[in-house]
């Protein structure tokens, strides 16, 4: 059964976002690491680099297939999951909370509330036969 944390928010392309202290800090969700399987090397955007709502920022390569991510929220990458170099793996073991790819600092906070709930992304999720 696809976890799906009720305190964090989601995409349609599988990303979800926990609101901090002035960032977000971004993962993918248990449904698409289940999806990918084991996940062998994670490519990430350098701290500083601006992200765009919608638009790729990196990649996640499994024995199965390499995946874009895409990022939630247009702002600035404030800071990157460098374990994942090392240990790719964790977005496995633990998407929701070792295996976070990176923070962004959100231009427009407002647009948070264009993502997904976790009960609608549940819908979502079983819409696609999960």
């Amino acid at each position: 059964m696809t976890k799906i944390p009720a305190e964090l928010l989601y995409t349609k392309e599988h990303e979800w976002v926990r609101q901090e202290d002035g960032v977000v800090r971004v993962g993918i969700t248990d449904y698409a690491q289940e999806e990918l399987h084991e996940i062998v090397m994670v490519e990430l955007p350098s701290v500083g680099t601006a992200v765009e709502a919608g638009e790729a920022f990196g990649t996640v390569d499994s024995v199965k297939a390499t995946s874009e991510l895409f990022a939630p929220l247009s702002g600035e990458v404030a800071e990157v999951n460098e374990k994942l170099e090392e240990a790719p793996e964790l977005v496995n073991n633990d998407p929701y909370g070792e295996g976070w790819m990176v923070a962004i600092k959100v231009s427009d906070p407002n647009k948070l509330k264009s993502l997904l709930s976790a009960d609608d992304y549940k819908k979502f999720v079983e819409e696609l036969g999960k």
